[in-house]
């Protein structure tokens, strides 16, 4: 089943069950991929690469937005962000383990011959791309940035 089918059918059941916030969340995910497959150059279909990119893009939005809200102080605003994000992860595959992202990086740095922090672009492209969707950039991030240090 395709992301839009899926997110239609939880639509469905959230008007059922009167639930605003998973209902508010789900229609953000289906405007976020409408407005992705009609932009220009666009091909018909949204690969599942670019649906996780997006789904996760959303997630990103919806947790700094809280982060600014709690800088702020203004919890009442931040928890509906949370619970919006909550609803909008379950739509990503399963995220590693940091201890599973760092294998990936020290084979990675085995396999390539990383030495440096001059080498930490090549094998944050590598390993990003073997992790998509399964781990957040910033956590590869700063685990490459360990083991090159």
């Amino acid at each position: 089943m395709s992301l839009q089918q899926q997110i239609m059918e939880e639509m469905k059941t959230a008007m059922k069950a009167k639930d605003t916030v998973a209902l508010e969340s789900l229609r953000a995910i289906k405007s976020a991929l409408l407005l992705a497959s009609t932009e220009k150059g666009a091909g018909t279909e949204l690969s599942e690469s670019d649906e996780i990119k997006l789904v996760q893009k959303l997630v990103k939005q919806r947790k700094d937005s809280a982060a600014i809200f709690n800088e702020q102080g203004r919890a009442d605003l931040a928890e509906p962000e949370l619970a919006q994000a909550a609803i909008i992860e379950k739509f990503l595959p399963e995220q590693l383990t940091a201890e599973e992202i760092e294998k990936v990086v020290v084979q990675t740095i085995d396999s390539i011959g990383a030495s440096g922090m001059k080498d930490m672009g090549k094998v944050m492209g590598i390993v990003s791309k073997e992790l998509a969707g399964q781990a957040d950039g910033k956590t590869i991030s700063g685990i490459v940035r360990q083991k090159l240090a």
